[in-house]
Formats: C-alpha cells, sequence, structure tokens
C-alpha cells in the first residue's frame, strides 16, 4: 500500500508520461491485463487513458486494472488512470519513506 507522500511522488512522475493503453468500447480483457503486467515490469510506471466509447465506469476500470495487473492504483484523473508495480528485474523508480 502507498503512502500519501509516495503518491505525490509518483503522480510528479506520471505526469510527463503519455498514455500507452486504451480501454475501449471491449473494456477489460485477459488480453489487456497482460499486456499492462509486462508494461509495468519494465516500465513501472505507466499511464492508461480510457475511451469516450468505453461503456464502463473509469473508477471500475481502474479498480478492475490495478487488481488484474497486481499494480498499485497511483489517480485516476479525468478519463486517465495511472498504475505503479515495484519491477523485479528494471528497479528504476526510488520511492521515498
Amino acid at each position: 500500500m502507498l503512502t500519501g507522500k509516495q503518491k505525490r511522488y509518483l503522480r510528479s512522475m506520471a505526469h510527463h508520461l503519455n498514455p500507452i493503453f486504451q480501454v475501449g468500447k471491449g473494456g477489460v480483457n485477459e488480453h489487456l491485463i497482460r499486456h499492462i503486467e509486462e508494461a509495468l515490469e519494465v516500465r513501472e510506471l505507466i499511464k492508461i487513458s480510457v475511451l469516450q466509447n468505453c461503456l464502463e465506469d473509469r473508477d471500475e476500470v481502474a479498480a478492475e486494472l490495478a487488481e488484474g495487473a497486481g499494480a498499485e492504483l497511483v489517480q485516476v484523473i479525468g478519463k486517465t488512470i495511472v498504475l505503479y508495480k515495484e519491477s523485479r528485474e528494471h528497479k528504476k523508480i526510488e520511492l521515498p519513506v
């Protein structure tokens, strides 16, 4: 579980990132979750955008993706979701204590 200080730090790092995944009318599926897990292993911090045609609620989508990928939900702002998961092999981000 991330502390408030850690979430603020991750939000500041994520500000400059572009979304690398989009959730559309297909919603959340195993294929998408697997790709997100792989991306998190390499990058640790990613942004995902929820498209207009997505029928599910953005907060539900964020919770589903975080749970499915075993990641921490950092932020949901507008139609953008920020996820963080510490990498086993490619650790780059040092969280404040």
